[in-house]
């Protein structure tokens, strides 16, 4: 064993120690978080327009900060951008994050000297959790690649702003730098497809050990890969044992990331955000993500079949129960309070706390009143596929309200990479997992308001075509698994 290695368990091992001491205090460690946020922004002009001196509880909290998405932030964030001081967080960011999708255009996330350093932190740990629960450190040795936007910056009234990926390649540890993939110069090549078959230059004769990335894009990394060398990634890089991921459920991926491969390989999931990073997988064994809960965010949560209300209950750390749909709202050390990011989680455990990101709350199917979410539909397909041959590249699903003749019914875009024997059976079975997961869905195929889904075949690479259409391909994209509209679905037929 290299002394590397070694010095990677004695580290893992530290801060195991210190996550399970404030895992084991939630209530109290989410409190000191609060505390502090409220302290420190007291000043600023969101603090006092929102009267922070007189907050004394989260009751208080919830009373004077509504809950916001970035549209209703948006005043505040563009006096930040403009180069105003003390707007959001005291001083001003050390970079935006900038992201795109919204109505308004560009969105630009803060990110301040206090905030900073848990992205970086979080991403360490997670792979220093998987070395303590595994014993396994023989990877730090090999080289590692991660999948990721340009490091190039931009600027803006003197802030730095670029993709989060791209500024969080400025971070990357001295003793890492020797190990890393791809070259600086490769990952600051725009165009996805000429950096990915850059990176299969750089790469297909190296050792690689580790592999990072949103699925979708790795998969391209390793269709490439395969198709040049003609053999298995897994041949190919032999002692490549551990896939990094987040972005997006893996599962639907994994039969397939297995036949590229030809082997298993451990993995591991995050959940980062330009607003922060919430959660890592902290056991090979459990299922979920341990939720970050002394990393300069507050969290709150907003049941998802409530959230339109009017006046929705928020509930706090200590409240939360077991397989909720809940909307995750945060406040930050970098100057978001009250803050929609729109993703949905569901809990798993709650000693210690662990989630899974169940999906959007703007990426739902209620044409009907089925109120489908992502996690449905990817569980349904996962289980399928279970025991078959059948292999999936991607798939999106979206309602057809008024078909040409019959009823209605969800309309599920599949590319195939080993289709189904049966089509219309596959169907079926997709079909009765949807019934068995939601009871909304079933009552209306009883009631005969929809017809059993329909599975509309995507030709070979449609998906990437689509999302290169668009603007959106690689990097950070990710392709939404449902919609409550066609605007994807009538571009791809």
């Amino acid at each position: 064993m290299s002394l590397k290695s070694i010095a990677a368990k004695v580290f893992a091992k530290k801060i195991h120690q210190k996550t399970i001491k404030w895992a084991s205090n939630p209530v109290e460690t989410q409190q000191k978080v609060f505390e502090s946020l409220i302290r420190q922004a007291a000043t600023t002009q969101f603090g006092k327009d929102h009267h922070f001196s007189q907050i004394k509880t989260f009751q208080d909290f919830a009373n004077q900060v509504p809950v916001r998405d970035y549209e209703a932030l948006k005043p505040y964030v563009d006096r930040v951008v403009s180069g105003e001081e003390n707007i959001l967080w005291k001083g001003k960011p050390i970079y935006f994050a900038k992201t795109s999708g919204t109505t308004s255009g560009a969105k630009y996330i803060p990110l301040t000297k206090e905030s900073m350093p848990f992205h970086i932190e979080a991403a360490r740990n997670a792979i220093l959790s998987y070395i303590h629960e595994t014993g396994n450190a023989d990877f730090v040795n090999g080289k590692m690649i991660f999948l990721q936007g340009s490091p190039i910056l931009e600027e803006k009234n003197g802030i730095k702003l670029g993709r989060l990926s791209g500024i969080v390649a400025h971070f990357v540890p001295k003793y890492l730098q020797k190990n890393r993939l791809p070259s600086w110069q490769t990952n600051c090549i725009e165009d996805w497809e000429t950096k990915v078959n850059a990176i299969v230059d750089e790469t297909i004769n190296q050792d690689m050990a580790v592999i990072s990335g949103i699925p979708s894009w790795v998969q391209m990394y390793f269709e490439k890969l395969k198709e040049k060398a003609n053999k298995p990634v897994g041949e190919l890089f032999k002692n490549f044992n551990l896939f990094i991921y987040g972005g997006v459920n893996y599962e639907p991926y994994r039969a397939k990331f297995e036949n590229l491969i030809g082997r298993k390989v451990d993995s591991i999931e995050l959940f980062p955000a330009s607003e922060g990073f919430f959660a890592y997988q902290d056991s090979q064994k459990e299922k979920g993500m341990l939720l970050l809960l002394n990393a300069g965010i507050f969290y709150e949560f907003i049941k998802a079949d409530e959230f339109f209300t009017e006046n929705p209950r928020r509930y706090t750390i200590g409240e939360v129960e077991l397989n909720v749909n809940y909307v995750l709202i945060i406040s930050t050390n970098a100057g978001l309070w009250a803050y929609n990011i729109g993703d949905t989680v569901q809990f798993t455990s709650l000693k210690p706390y662990r989630v899974i990101v169940s999906g959007r709350i703007k990426h739902y199917i209620s044409a009907f009143g089925e109120h489908v979410i992502g996690k449905e539909v990817e569980c349904a397909l996962q289980e399928a596929m279970k025991d078959t041959t059948i292999r999936v590249n991607e798939f999106t699903v979206a309602p057809q309200i008024a078909p040409n003749k019959g009823l209605p019914y969800h309309e599920w875009f599949i590319e195939f990479e080993n289709e189904p024997n049966n089509l219309e059976e596959f169907a079926l079975s997709i079909d009765a997992q949807m019934r068995k997961q939601n009871v909304y869905y079933d009552d209306l195929i009883v009631g005969k308001v929809l017809r059993t889904l329909v599975i509309t075949k995507v030709s070979k690479n449609g998906f990437q075509e689509y999302m290169k259409s668009i603007g959106k391909l690689g990097g950070q994209n990710k392709l939404p698994r449902l919609s409550n509209d066609r605007t994807i679905a009538d571009k791809l037929v």
